[in-house]
Formats: C-alpha cells, sequence, structure tokens
C-alpha cells in the first residue's frame, strides 16, 4: 500500500521523535554541514539540534544517519563516492526559489512547506537560470568543452557559475603565514 502521508518524525532504536520538517530547517542543516570554521563534532550538533524538535535520542551516530535519510527524501544512502559540488543552497537559493513560486503560484518564502513537497518542486525545475549554471557547472566538472553560447553566458554570469570555495579561519591564518597575506573566501 502507497504510504501518501510525509513524515514528521523518525525512529531511533525504537523510539520515535518528532522533527522539524520544514524546508528552511533543513537548508539551515545544509549550510551548517558545510560550515569550514565548524569542526565535525560542532556540525553534527548543530544539525542535530536544528532537526531534532524536543529531546536527542541517546544513540547519536544513528541520530544522524535519520537525519541525512530525511535530508535526502527518504532514500539510503550507503557510502557513496562525492560527487562535485553542482548547487550551493545559500548562494543558489534566489535562482532555485523563483522557478519554485512560478509552479508553486506563489512566493515559497511566504510558506511553510515540508522538505520532501520542497524536494518535489526543486527536482521538477525545467529550463531556467538555475538549470543553466548547474549544466554549466555539470560540464565543467567533467571536463566537458562549452559551447560558444555557453561561453559568452559564463562570461557574463561568472559569479552566477562559479562556487567559491569557503576557507576555515585557521586555514586563513595558515595561508596568511604562507603567502603573506592569505586567501579571502571570495578567491
Amino acid at each position: 500500500m502507497i504510504d501518501y502521508d510525509l513524515p514528521t518524525s523518525v525512529t531511533v532504536d525504537g523510539t520515535e521523535y518528532a522533527v522539524r520538517t520544514d524546508y528552511r530547517a533543513i537548508l539551515d542543516i545544509i549550510t551548517a554541514l558545510n560550515d569550514p570554521d565548524l569542526t565535525d563534532e560542532d556540525r553534527a550538533a548543530v544539525a542535530l539540534g536544528i532537526f531534532y524538535e524536543d529531546a536527542l535520542p541517546e544513540n547519536l551516530q544513528e541520530a544522524l544517519n535519520r537525519c541525512f535519510w530525511f535530508i535526502s527524501g527518504g532514500e539510503e544512502k550507503p557510502n557513496e563516492k562525492p560527487a562535485p559540488k553542482l548547487v550551493d543552497w545559500e548562494k543558489d537559493f534566489r535562482w532555485i526559489a523563483s522557478p519554485i513560486n512560478h509552479m508553486l503560484g506563489q512566493d515559497i518564502r511566504a510558506v511553510k512547506m515540508h522538505w520532501w513537497t520542497f524536494l518535489g518542486y526543486y527536482y521538477e525545475i525545467g529550463d531556467c537560470t538555475f538549470a543553466q549554471i548547474v549544466r554549466i557547472r555539470s560540464a565543467r566538472a567533467k571536463g566537458k568543452k562549452l559551447d560558444k553560447a555557453d561561453r559568452e553566458w559564463l562570461r557574463n554570469n561568472e559569479d552566477l557559475v562559479y562556487i567559491e570555495q569557503k576557507y576555515s579561519q585557521e586555514e586563513n591564518d595558515l595561508l596568511a603565514a604562507w603567502t603573506k597575506g592569505g586567501m579571502s573566501n571570495a578567491e
């Protein structure tokens, strides 16, 4: 039988825990997971603190696994090799919101929406600026040569396409010592 309900809780070691399901909470978790200034332990603590509404499960590893399961839309993701980063949720959100707004018929920022519903809209994004950005990022990540029109579009929209490498404060300090100035997070 098909389960038509969206999950609002996860089960860890036989106990059900209420979770935050709004897409904003999940995007906050993703942002924390990508923060270079946080340690792995801090990233996990922030993710769990945002995800679980009330109490944290005792089994923190399983609690984190259930969080990742939820973020992936209910799919089990075995240890797969990392793919090139094609989306920066912080940088790209305005380009993601626009086509979702169009499909939804209102501004996504004005509605509370379950993460899985948001993912459904996200996966249906068609031909738009965001799709162009991701297509060019993907081609570059695969080492494919861009055609003339794509090269021109990239030249005119570099700030949209390039994902900035973020360095932790510790990495910036080390780079500053080596280069007598360091690297900005914009480089």
